[in-house]
């Protein structure tokens, strides 16, 4: 019996078995593996500096501000961060 012929007569037979063939390779492609897509880590620069005896206000704007100003010339810098506190300087791209 050919397939069109089985398909006109009974066609609730083809329709599970094409619902059963779709589940199957449903399934299947779960459980490939994925070799060609590695697991990377987002690139990420931190720079931390110290100013011993400095306010947070001293730092920020002679560390902190001339730092992301050179830093911000960077191509390809998505975010920048920056936090100023006692003594230290944080800045992370």
């Amino acid at each position: 019996m050919i397939l069109s012929d089985l398909s006109i007569k009974r066609p609730v037979i083809c329709l599970v078995a094409s619902i059963l063939i779709l589940l199957v390779g449903g399934l299947a492609f779960q459980e490939l593996p994925v070799r060609e897509y590695p697991v990377t880590d987002a690139p990420v620069i931190s720079v931390e500096t110290s100013y011993p005896g400095a306010s947070a206000e001293v730092v920020e704007s002679k560390i902190t501000e001339p730092l992301e100003k050179e830093l911000s010339a960077i191509d390809g810098i998505r975010l920048m961060r920056s936090t100023s506190a006692e003594e230290q300087s944080r800045i992370s791209l």
